[in-house]
Formats: structure tokens, C-alpha cells, sequence
């Protein structure tokens, strides 16, 4: 075996090594019952820390305003992306490189300043309205939306940028020659044709939207979205339930990578002709496994299957020996640690004397009958002896 086969080996081991490890180890963790994720020691197998994770109010509150907000992002920018691509392409290419640089400039700005100035700007736009619509206006969701889109819409923009540069642009002309008003060409012919973009834009733009933190932290309010929700657990301390979340995203992603690389491999056997000279193809059962939407609810089943087989699973008991077993270690080491005192004492020859008084000696020999002492004769002077016996002064004769 030559050198570069093993360097290459080893060079590829530590890639995905790196690449999958934490989530290799996330996804055990996720099923150790530690308190503190943890692959070794092993403690026992349990799912309770997916029903730990549903059940914090605070996260699954953070998760809805994050779909709301995040569907409101989308709705904006992915048309603000396509308007700004589509005049990109029509501008001259001095004026379009300067309009480039304006429209992508804000993913360049820090999160942190786009979240100050969107405060800023809305709030005295909506003070100087007043009334229902500063409430309006003024509130977590509204200022978070508008807070993304400035640069969301960029991202969108890119990919629409990219689909148009393979358009011919002959087809919309002999549209428009043929009798179609700009209307009907844009729906009928560039909107087909831009309808892959359309859906890259939008899944990027709601991911964007979903894992902001910068500019959402500012924005918000008192509100609270998953990941500021997120962000704040992690600072009050972490523990599995944490880990149970990526096992769920990392589920979701395989899902869709799996049912998108069907979706993909089908449209190429069907656009090279491979389909109709293809084994699986012909045979209606294989056919019909192999169909995207097939394969999508296969992997939904088993993923809900494996889910419900796990939520039935009772660990308390093996959790029970495990705290157990702790407390009688925790109970030998005490032995331990008082037998050698007692070696170390009776080694230095130190007799500690029992107390006598009551209590066993716990307050120090108090609490015993004290023999009295007798009364200390009262002083003669006035005053009770307040004074030390100084008596008052003898009358005058």
C-alpha cells in the first residue's frame, strides 16, 4: 500500500470524523439518561428527554413565533428577491453593478447594527403616527420581519440571479410579438421557468429566517423566537434535551435529502429515456415504491413507528438502580473516610473525651445539670448594685 493510499485514508477519516462526530455524539447523548449529556459513563437508555424538550413551554412558544415570523419572511422577500434579479437583468451593466452592490450590501452589514437601526427607524415612524398603528407597528413580530427581510431579500436575489443567467430571454420577446401582453408572458414563461428558484429561494429564506439570532435578538421585543429561546437555555445551563432537538433535525434533514434524491433520480430516468428500458421502472410494484411520494411516506411510518415504539419505553427502573447504586457508593466512601480517621487518631494516640452533658454533646457539654454557685452577696448600695455598691450619700447633719 503506497504512501499517498494511506495518507489519503487517513486524511479522510479525520474529514468526516470531524464533519459527522458531533453529531454522532449528539445523537447519543440524546438517549442516555445523565442529567449532563454524556456518552460514557453509560447510565440507561431512555427517550424521556424528547418529552422534556416538548414539554418547555418557553422553547415550543419560541418555535411557533419562529414559524409565524418565518412565513412572514417569506412572503416578502422571496418577491422582493425576485423583483430586485428581475431588474438586474434589465438595467445597463454600470448601472446594474451599482444597483448590485446596494441590494447586497445589507448581508454585509452586522446583524447586531441592522437590529439597532430597525428599532430605531420603526419606532420613530411609529410614534409619529400614534395610535393603533404604532401598536402595530411596535411590536415583536412586525419589527423582526421587516428586521430579516433587509437582508434575507438578498439571499433570495442571488438565487434568482443565478436561474435567470441560463434564460433565453428570445422566448418572452416572441411572446410579446405573438400577441401576449407582459403579463401573460411573465406568467405563462418566466414564472415556469423560475418556479425551481422560486422554491430554493423560499426553503433558504426560511431557514435563514429560523437561525437568526443577531438581528432577532434586538428585534423581538419581549418576545421570544426558538433560537433566542434556545440561545437563553443554553446560558442558564445545558442538558440532553438539547441533544434530543438535533436527533429531530437531524431526522427531518435525512427525510428530505432522501425523498429529494428521489424525486431527482426519477426525473433523470424519465428525462434520458432510462425509465422505459429500466427493470425497476417496468415492474408497476418497484414503480410505484420508488415514487417520490411513496418514498416520503415510507420514511414518515418509520420515523413515527421507531417514535412510538421509543415513547413506550420505561426506563424508572433501571434509572432507580442507577440512584441506588450511587447512594450506597456515596455511603461506603463515607465508611471509608471515617475508619481512617478513627486509624489516624488511634495512631497519634488521641482520645477525644466523651461529654457528660446532655444531648449527647452536641452543643458542647451543654444542656447538663451545672451545679449551682452560690448567690453573690447583694451589694448594700442603692440602686440595686447597679452602680457597684456606691451608696447614695449619707444626709448631712
Amino acid at each position: 500500500m503506497s504512501r499517498a493510499v494511506v495518507f489519503g485514508g487517513a486524511y479522510a477519516i479525520a474529514f468526516f470524523s470531524f464533519l459527522f462526530g458531533p453529531l454522532i455524539i449528539m445523537v447519543i447523548t440524546a438517549f442516555n439518561s445523565s442529567k449532563f449529556p454524556r456518552i460514557v459513563p453509560w447510565d440507561c437508555f431512555t427517550t424521556g428527554w424528547f418529552a422534556e424538550l416538548f414539554g418547555n413551554h418557553r422553547l415550543m412558544e419560541g418555535l411557533l413565533n419562529s414559524v409565524i415570523i418565518g412565513v412572514g419572511v417569506v412572503a416578502l422577500a422571496v418577491p422582493i428577491g425576485l423583483a430586485g434579479a428581475l431588474a438586474l437583468s434589465e438595467l445597463p451593466s454600470k448601472l446594474r453593478a451599482m444597483l448590485y452592490t446596494v441590494l447586497i450590501l445589507p448581508i454585509l452589514i452586522p446583524g447586531v447594527v441592522l437590529g439597532i437601526s430597525t428599532i430605531v427607524l420603526w419606532g420613530q415612524i411609529s410614534r409619529g403616527l400614534g395610535g393603533a398603528v404604532q401598536a402595530g407597528m411596535y411590536n415583536g413580530y412586525f419589527l423582526t420581519i421587516v428586521g430579516q427581510i433587509t437582508f434575507v431579500s438578498a439571499y433570495a436575489m442571488l438565487v434568482f440571479i443565478a436561474r435567470l443567467q441560463r434564460f433565453d430571454a428570445t422566448q418572452t420577446e416572441a411572446a410579446l410579438d405573438l400577441g401576449a401582453t407582459p403579463g401573460q408572458a411573465f406568467r405563462k414563461i418566466l414564472l415556469p421557468f423560475m418556479a425551481p428558484a422560486i422554491g430554493s429561494a423560499a426553503f433558504i429564506t426560511l431557514l435563514a429566517s429560523f437561525e437568526n439570532y443577531n438581528t432577532t435578538v434586538f428585534t423581538v421585543l419581549s418576545e421570544s423566537t426558538f433560537t433566542t429561546a434556545l440561545a437563553s437555555k443554553v446560558r442558564h445551563g445545558t442538558d440532553p434535551s438539547l441533544s434530543a432537538l438535533a436527533v429531530i433535525i437531524i431526522t427531518i434533514t435525512l427525510v428530505g435529502a432522501l425523498t429529494n434524491e428521489a424525486v431527482q433520480r426519477r426525473k433523470e430516468a424519465e428525462l434520458g429515456g432510462k425509465a422505459s428500458r429500466s427493470p425497476l421502472y417496468a415492474n408497476p410494484l418497484t414503480r410505484a415504491l420508488t415514487h417520490p411520494g411513496v418514498v416520503f411516506a415510507i420514511l414518515v411510518v418509520i420515523v413515527a413507528t421507531v417514535s412510538y415504539v421509543g415513547s413506550k419505553h420505561d426506563s424508572s427502573v433501571c434509572e432507580a438502580a442507577i440512584l441506588q447504586d450511587k447512594l450506597d457508593r456515596q455511603a461506603e466512601l463515607r465508611a471509608v473516610q471515617k475508619a481512617k480517621i478513627e486509624a489516624q487518631e488511634v495512631e497519634q494516640g488521641i482520645t477525644v473525651p466523651k461529654p457528660e452533658g446532655g444531648f449527647g454533646g452536641a452543643f458542647g457539654g451543654l444542656g447538663g445539670a451545672a451545679p449551682v454557685a452560690p448567690a453573690a452577696p447583694k451589694p448594700e448600695g442603692g440602686f440595686g448594685g447597679a452602680f457597684g455598691g456606691i451608696a447614695p450619700p449619707a444626709p448631712s447633719e
